[in-house]
């Protein structure tokens, strides 16, 4: 063989292996993509499938199911969120940190929230004579809502049944109080000692509260919303509304919290809870309401003045803000959607946005958390102020009450003083001890606090004594 075809051959050899691992490697890719592609495909059927069952049925859900972790087995992803509202967190305007204490037998608990009324010592005089003046404290997640209220020092007045309404699991025990009936079971229960009643109920807010238990959808239980919202809407001209059948599916995702985080009243001897909604939902129509009707909590211990304690007017606020008229419901903040390998789900530990701002806040607003951050706590801060504002002026005008008694005053001469006194609280009470220090509607909560200021400076004019301490300059004028 010649050199020339020697080395044709050896040209022809490489060629022949260069083909070869070129056909080696296109395998070898192309098996790569084609498992890849089958690996995904299996992927995405699996994750249909889980969409297509998002729970399994391991217990059966009745109407008599309250306990959660029963729930739980069917939904523990639900159930999961759900027990860590058990976390104590601070923000800068809300939240508690745990503040340890010796567990006693009156008292087991071993940890509570910060105390407002040590932080704040002018709650005390604000509240004299009211079971508030002995214990208030900042608000904790949903795990501590029934020991919170069974062992505050505000039972050494009595409370009566009626508080299970928004502390306690009582969609079964109203059932069974009322022999299916569940409004009848909420009469009963309202006239119930508190101790007798608190026999009863066995666990905090609980999943039957909010879901039906054959079709998970959210449902209203509470007869105090169901009344409360009926008597709102018969106002508008909407007769016989009844909130289960007639409230869109993101209606009901506010609805379900505005069960309990609203103001209400113990209406008559009988303990009735009435959400006084007929005039509407704002702190004054409130009020109004409340002076119709000749409703009073307590007599103010230093004044004598016919008082009201707001509660906890979260829903109230809310329809006055930006979020509600976008049709921001109260869950797509504090329990928002997020994705769990197919699914998507409510989270069900319900906190704070401030404490999820990913999920809560930046779906919509597409800006960076500290900005998000800021913003609210701006919000807040001011409405901070405001309060801090409003506060003082009240202090004054129970100094000047109390100084126009000792100087001889009489009740006639301190009407129109005393009726500003308790207006001027119930207003500042009503930002007090709404829960987002303003930020669910900024301008309501600053024309509220400038209402309860402007009260108790007319309150201060209306003293019929000379020397009545009037401050040099109003608060107002200092913020121009």
């Amino acid at each position: 063989m010649s050199t020339r075809d020697r080395r044709n051959g050896e040209s022809t050899g490489r060629g022949y292996k260069r083909l070869a691992l070129v056909i080696l490697i296109t395998a070898v890719v192309t098996g790569g993509v084609t498992f890849g592609v089958v690996a995904l495909l299996i992927n995405i059927f699996e994750r249909q499938q889980e969409a297509r069952n998002p729970f399994f049925r391991v217990v059966e859900l009745d109407g008599a199911t309250e306990d959660p972790a029963l729930w739980g087995k069917n939904f523990p992803m639900q159930y999961d969120g759900y027990t860590r509202t058990v976390d104590m967190v601070r923000t800068k305007f809300g939240g508690s940190e745990a503040m340890p204490r010796t567990p006693t037998e009156a008292d087991p608990r071993s940890l509570v929230a910060n105390s407002r009324i040590e932080e704040d010592p002018r709650l005390k005089r604000m509240w004299a004579g009211y079971a508030f003046a002995k214990d208030f404290r900042e608000e904790r997640g949903h795990a501590y809502m029934l020991d919170d209220q069974t062992y505050t020092e505000r039972q050494s007045v009595g409370q009566p049944g009626t508080c299970m309404h928004c502390h306690a699991s009582v969609y079964v025990p109203y059932k069974k109080l009322g022999d299916g009936d569940l409004i009848k079971g909420f009469e009963k229960m309202n006239q119930m000692k508190y101790a007798e009643a608190r026999q009863l109920v066995a666990h905090p807010i609980a999943c039957i509260d909010c879901h039906d238990p054959e079709t998970m959808a959210l449902r209203v239980t509470r007869p105090g919303f169901l009344e409360g919202i009926r008597a709102k809407k018969a106002a508008e001209g909407i007769e016989n509304y009844d909130v289960n059948t007639m409230a869109t599916r993101q209606e009901m995702r506010s609805f379900v919290c505005g069960q309990c985080h609203v103001e209400y009243y113990f209406k008559g001897p009988e303990k009735r809870l009435v959400y006084p909604w007929s005039d509407g939902l704002q702190a004054d129509a409130i009020l109004a309401y409340y002076d119709e009707a000749g409703f009073k909590d307590w007599t103010h211990a230093d004044t004598g003045a016919p008082m009201l304690k707001a509660q906890h007017p979260e829903f109230e606020l809310w329809n006055q803000g930006i979020h509600a008229r976008s049709g921001v419901a109260c869950a797509d903040c504090h329990m928002p959607y997020k994705r769990v390998g197919a699914l998507k789900i409510s989270d069900h530990h319900v906190r704070s946005p401030m404490l999820n701002l990913n999920n809560a806040c930046q779906t919509c607003h597409k800006i960076p958390e500290e900005e998000l951050r800021a913003r609210v706590e701006n919000i807040q801060q001011k409405t901070h102020d405001m309060r801090d504002m409003a506060m003082d002026a009240l202090m004054q005008l129970i100094d000047g009450i109390t100084a126009a008694k000792a100087a001889g005053a009489t009740e006639e001469q301190l009407a129109g003083a005393l009726q500003h006194q308790r207006n001027a609280t119930f207003l500042l009470d009503f930002v007090e001890a709404e829960n987002s220090t303003g930020f669910h509607a900024p301008q309501e909560a600053a024309r509220i606090l400038f209402l309860s200021l402007e009260n108790a400076r007319k309150g201060e004019m209306a003293l019929p004594l000379s020397g009545t301490p009037v401050p040099a300059a109003s608060p107002v004028a200092a913020l121009r």
